[in-house]
């Protein structure tokens, strides 16, 4: 997901998102501990989506803090 898309989303779109990157990225640790997954690149994909749909999270609460 690109930055340009996380921005575009809303507040509680982006929650919702989190909420469920966080829950695939368990199913795929689980998974890749009992099976290898195909690319295990895709963790790492995942994870650094979190961080980007987080830190997009925390500058709108830092915009809404200042105002």
């Amino acid at each position: 997901m690109k930055t340009s898309e996380i921005r575009e989303l809303s507040t509680p779109d982006l929650i919702e998102r989190i909420d469920t990157e966080k829950t695939m990225l368990v199913r795929m640790r689980l998974n890749h501990a009992i099976t290898p997954l195909d690319n295990p690149q895709k963790i790492k994909q995942t994870r650094l989506t979190i961080a980007r749909l987080m830190t997009e999270l925390r500058v709108r609460e830092l915009n809404e803090k200042s105002k």
